[in-house]
């Protein structure tokens, strides 16, 4: 019995032990691969621009009578890529802006809040920065809906409208709960390098997507690989649920409003009744708003991009 006890014990020491070597490899490769990687990144996609002491991106291109300012969900690696499938089909009439958060892209890490107040603070200021004028027509995806709320409350002479992509707004919290330890585990998973080895063909970046060159692909995973675990982000998964209750301190906004909500999103939050999720932006709006119910993915920019682009376009010729 006792060497029985004992073989067990060795056994599962050998194997601890065993583990601990690959991970200790593993991060040394991903700490090699990411100093091989920083040339994919070395040159920004957008402008960089001096705020609250640190460089944030903002990316432009196009012209129009519109201005669209696309506003990314929280972890969404590289805003600049993950929206191009959608801006390249509204570039042709719109003047489209990208600005990417401290955390994200080719913007700095930065230790400042994360309350509402000052993401949004730095966002406009980003776009002031890089002569990129109001009012806007917000394009907010994911978590980025409470900024766009937010905005159109505070700001609302600079705000034409929201077009709002499967975002999180008032209510959405109730069942959904509180997800950190998920973004925990997220940034344990890219910083110690399992990320390179975890199959990505199932992620809903849009480096899955045919719209990406082969090298934006790469530079994408790049992006990935070195701000998906940041510490900014995972600050701002911290602040979530107090700037949701921020919202909730004002009325719903009175511009006009468009929500894109995904039918599989709804099934994965609200899983004991969908319903409710779909109509999060009527309750929340007073019935004000639109809807469109959609069957994808919660990357409805990177899957449906061609339909958005669309509706946008139908929105926008009613302001």
């Amino acid at each position: 019995m006792k060497k029985g006890l004992k073989f067990i014990g060795k056994s599962l020491l050998a194997l601890i032990c065993l583990i601990l070597l690959f991970m200790l490899g593993l991060f040394i490769y991903h700490r090699i691969m990411l100093g091989k990687e920083k040339e994919l990144i070395s040159q920004p996609l957008g402008k960089m621009v001096e705020v609250d002491g640190g460089q944030m991106c903002v990316y432009s291109e196009g012209s129009g009578d519109h201005t669209i300012v696309f506003m990314s969900g929280y972890g969404t690696p590289s805003p600049i890529l993950d929206f191009k499938p959608l801006y390249d089909k509204l570039s042709g009439d719109f003047r489209i802006a990208v600005v990417e958060k401290f955390g994200y892209g080719f913007s700095d890490e930065t230790t400042l809040p994360r309350d509402v107040d000052t993401i949004l603070g730095n966002t406009r200021e980003a776009l002031s920065k890089a002569g990129i004028e109001g009012p806007y027509i917000l394009c907010p995806h994911s978590a980025s809906g409470i900024e766009a709320v937010y905005w159109a409350q505070k700001y609302p002479d600079e705000v034409e409208g929201i077009t709002a992509i499967d975002v999180a707004i008032p209510g959405y919290h109730e069942e959904s709960g509180d997800s950190i330890f998920a973004d925990k585990l997220a940034a344990f998973w890219v910083n110690s390098g399992l990320t390179r080895i975890t199959p990505k063909d199932s992620w809903d970046y849009a480096f899955n997507s045919p719209y990406l060159t082969e090298s934006e692909k790469e530079q994408y995973l790049a992006i990935l690989y070195a701000k998906r675990g940041s510490k900014t982000m995972l600050h701002e998964a911290e602040w979530c649920k107090r700037n949701m209750d921020t919202l909730l301190k004002n009325d719903p906004p009175s511009v006009p409003m468009l929500f894109f909500v995904s039918q599989k999103m709804a099934a994965e939050v609200f899983p004991s009744d969908p319903e409710k999720y779909l109509l999060l932006p009527q309750k929340y709006t007073n019935g004000r708003a639109e809807t469109e119910v959609l069957d994808c993915g919660h990357y409805i920019h990177v899957e449906e991009p061609e339909l958005i682009a669309a509706e946008i376009r139908k929105f926008a010729d009613k302001l």
